[in-house]
């Protein structure tokens, strides 16, 4: 029994580090956060040669691709939780980042 106690409270202290260390991680400038259906935020301005680190914190799989004759990024399916996807982005120009899976989001990225 005490075994058994202290197993569940190794894996709660080590879900709850994880889950604080993906949400810190998601806070930073360059991250893009997917929840409600939406990007968060939905448009930012970044220098050429950044690169966006989305995370899926929705309860759905998203999948993202950017939507420009300039620029073709079309991502794998991304389960909610998962590592995130990362977009570099080489060159100035506004960018449109979608989901297939939702064409309602909207991701407008200006490069400068």
């Amino acid at each position: 029994m005490k075994g058994n106690i202290i197993t569940v409270l190794a894996a709660l202290t080590c879900a709850a580090f994880f889950a604080c260390h993906t949400t810190a991680r998601a806070q930073d400038a360059n991250s893009i956060v997917q929840s409600g259906r939406a990007f968060h935020p939905n448009e930012i301005t970044i220098a050429h040669g950044t690169t966006l680190s989305f995370y899926n914190q929705d309860d759905f799989i998203h999948q993202i691709y950017v939507d420009s004759p300039n620029f073709d990024y079309d991502s794998e399916e991304q389960e909610p939780g998962a590592p995130p996807m990362h977009i570099t982005f080489p060159k100035p120009g506004t960018y449109f980042i979608r989901c297939h899976i939702h064409p309602k989001m909207l991701l407008t990225v200006h490069v400068k």
